[in-house]
């Protein structure tokens, strides 16, 4: 009797004790969830610079199914050139898509047409592909679905397999215990469970996997309590959202939500019926299963479940057998996996910080909603891959780039280094490298912004001087090709990227001067302005440059660069807009004018190679190269995008490559595949076009054919001169 006695407190007090534990846990179940990341949707309208192909990588991107007819939400039918798609209902920045039936039909490299049930369409759209995810500390990963989202037949089965009698114990069932335990013992190893969903919930929830008598014993309790306090329903559901159905490297698969990602990068919802049998049939054991590495076992498997769905009425035989004549269909783990965006996803981790701490990410399932557009990634990865593989065979070169839309700051695109897809160390936001001529441009904004002073048609003096640094030190800054053009006018100074004359320039402004113009763009030094720093000797990272150029490409305003649109809760709530912060930063006429002289870089000056290619979108950029060679840089900026690429050598050893040898190229790959807009020419009201005489500084009549042609901000044109002049007797003489 004290024996028995004593049992039943020990019983009663492990009970109490691990009840306590589920009340505490269990009933504020909250999952630790990551936070996930979204690229933008795909847009698709009439007139639209697309591909047949890039839709049809993004639908791949994000699990649509080729068939030969649509019939289910997340299946197209391809054509040639024309795709009829059955569009998933989704959420994003601007609220998302309901799901659509859509027929899209393009001519070459264009969107042609988009048609709906109801005719043509204005607009329709895909949704965004899931770029990344930050994880919980155990990288745990889940994709939540309630009981009542459920497929039916998912939870046929999973009782049919692992439980049928789920509905009628109270969490366990002595005689399947015993029958195992005996089974067991015969077997001299582990070979039936016994356990109900209610324990294997415990074990997964509370518990660990070791098989011990210990951890049975508590997993029996907890099952007890938890069906004392919860509910069925609670229980299925908690279930549904906890099983373990897989590995995926460092990330642990839970739930069937995920899984169905995970093995058929589809939604649990579009699941046929033979693949929802393959999910529960991993239950048992997902690496001894798994479909990928053993398809005849998990075959078998599959076809277990299809038999004890059959035997529980919840499907006839007829169905069981065609479901057992169908492939696995399993998708290859590389379709799968996030094709992983590290650079762009470092950037998102950074500005994610700015405003949550690191436990709202790596618990409370965010959805963040980035401006990432995978067909600018796409190409910027392809220009810097294809570029160093003919520049630099041995790898020794690395570069960076950054997209962004030229007018809202929104960064559409960054590569981190010449390995796309791997982690580490960041150059487009952590090399800071000399940025050399790319710097220039502001000594000639500081210029212009006093109109009574200069004009892009003012005499600029390109011979060498000395400057006395004082304490015996002195500075003599040259060309890039030793060679003195003597007076020249400002535009050619800075399309020729000209250092004498724009170092004496930034002299005779004063350095204080330049600074404060370098500020209006972004690009101050952290330290006092030096004479040297006029032609770029501070260092600056890829963003950093593409946030200066960034203001010139829309007219002296300044948008923040962001990667971020919107974030979500996991309720599909907004906490947080990031709305467009766009602020006057440098006067409106200075920058068109410094705009002009961009573009007369590209058309004659150190940008040429640009001019054929890019003849159609009057683009603005410049070159940028610093001592020995080191670096490599090229900034530009059509009417939709600006873009900066970098090339240079982690150790700072000379690369051997000029802006316009090395980065120029990775700019021009990178841009050419992207929808383009020619730079608008509208800027200041204030601005009026003369037909002037250089080298003369005079204004010439409009008839006067030979001359050329240069914005003024009102009041600063030249005096007027009334007659014309040939070339040859405009020609400077050169020293």
């Amino acid at each position: 009797m004290l024996a028995a006695g004593a049992l039943c407190a020990y019983v009663g007090a492990a009970f109490l004790i691990l009840d306590h534990r589920v009340r505490s846990d269990f009933d504020q179940t909250q999952w630790r969830l990551p936070a996930r990341v979204y690229s933008q949707p795909l847009d698709l309208y009439r007139g639209r610079d697309l591909s047949p192909g890039v839709l049809a990588d993004h639908l791949a991107a994000v699990g649509y199914r080729p068939v030969e007819v649509p019939t289910a939400v997340g299946q197209f039918a391809r054509s040639g050139d024309t795709f009829r798609i059955r569009t998933r209902a989704f959420e994003a920045a601007d609220g998302g898509d309901p799901a659509r039936r859509i027929e899209v039909r393009f001519a070459g490299e264009r969107v042609a047409e988009v048609r709906d049930g109801d005719g043509a369409a204005t607009l329709a759209r895909i949704e965004p592909e899931r770029i990344a995810s930050i994880f919980p500390g155990r990288a745990e990963d889940r994709e939540l679905i309630a009981l009542e989202d459920a497929p039916g037949r998912l939870i046929d089965a999973l009782l049919a397999i692992e439980d049928r009698t789920f509905h009628d114990h109270h969490g366990i069932r002595p005689t399947a215990i015993l029958r195992a335990a005996i089974a067991n013992i015969r077997a001299g190893a582990t070979v039936q469970g016994g356990s109900t969903l209610t324990q294997q919930l415990a074990k997964n929830f509370f518990l660990t996997g070791e098989q011990t008598l210990r951890r049975k014993f508590d997993e029996a309790l907890m099952a007890l309590s938890l069906e004392w306090r919860f509910d069925k329903a609670e229980i299925l559901e908690a279930y549904l959202n906890e099983v373990y159905l897989g590995q995926d490297g460092p990330r642990s698969i839970n739930g069937f939500g995920l899984g169905a990602r995970y093995w058929f990068n589809r939604p649990l919802d579009e699941l046929e019926l033979h693949e929802i049998a393959l999910l529960v049939g991993l239950i048992r054991g997902p690496s001894y299963y798994d479909a990928r590495a053993y398809p005849e076992r998990a075959r078998q498997r599959r076809d277990v479940v299809l038999q004890s769905l059959a035997e529980t009425g919840a499907i006839d035989a007829a169905a069981a057998r065609a479901a057992s004549e169908r492939p696995l269909d399993v998708v290859p783990r590389e379709r799968v996996r996030l094709r992983g965006y590290p650079a762009y996803a470092d950037l998102v981790r950074r500005q994610l910080g700015l405003h949550y701490d690191e436990s709202d990410l790596r618990g409370d399932g965010l959805r963040v909603y980035t401006h990432l557009d995978p067909r600018a990634q796409a190409a910027a990865e392809e220009a810097i891959e294809g570029r160093l593989a003919e520049l630099d065979p041995d790898g020794d070169l690395q570069a960076a780039a950054v997209i962004a839309d030229a007018h809202t700051g929104a960064v559409t695109a960054v590569v981190g280094g010449r390995s796309v897809r791997s982690a580490g160390f960041n150059r487009a936001l952590d090399a800071r490298r000399q940025v050399g001529s790319l710097a220039k441009p502001a000594v000639y904004l500081a210029a212009l912004a006093q109109p009574e002073r200069y004009t892009l048609a003012t005499q600029l003096d390109d011979r060498p001087f000395t400057l006395d640094l004082g304490g015996g030190e002195s500075w003599q800054p040259r060309n890039f090709d030793g060679h003195f053009l003597g007076e020249l006018p400002l535009i050619d100074a800075l399309a020729q990227s000209r250092n004498a004359a724009s170092a004496r320039l930034g002299m005779t402004l004063g350095l204080e001067t330049v600074e404060a113009a370098l500020d209006d763009l972004g690009g101050r030094p952290s330290h006092g302005l030096h004479p040297a720093d006029l032609l770029g000797a501070f260092g600056r990272t890829p963003l950093e440059m593409t946030a200066m150029y960034q203001t010139l490409a829309a007219g002296g305003f300044d948008a923040p660069l962001s990667s971020i649109a919107e974030v979500h809760d996991t309720r599909g709530q907004p906490l947080t807009r990031h709305t467009l912060r766009v602020r006057p930063a440098a006067p409106s006429g200075a920058v068109f004018l410094v705009n002009e002289a961009l573009r007369e870089t590209v058309r004659s000056g150190t940008a040429q190679a640009l001019a054929g290619p890019f003849a159609d979108r009057g683009i603005a950029g410049k070159t940028g190269t610093t001592n020995d060679l080191r670096d490599s840089w090229f900034a530009g900026y059509d009417g939709r995008h600006v873009a900066t690429a970098w090339i240079g050598r982690d150790d700072a050893l000379p690369a051997g490559l000029s802006g316009s040898a090395g980065a120029l190229h990775v700019w021009a790959d990178m841009m050419q595949p992207l929808p383009a807009a020619p730079l608008s020419r509208a800027g200041a009201a204030a601005i009026e076009w003369f037909r002037v005489d250089p080298q003369r500084g005079r204004r010439l009549p409009e008839h006067c054919s030979d001359a050329r042609r240069l914005p003024f901000l009102a009041g600063s044109e030249p005096p007027y001169d009334g007659n014309c002049r040939t070339r040859e007797q405009r020609m400077p003489t050169r020293p």
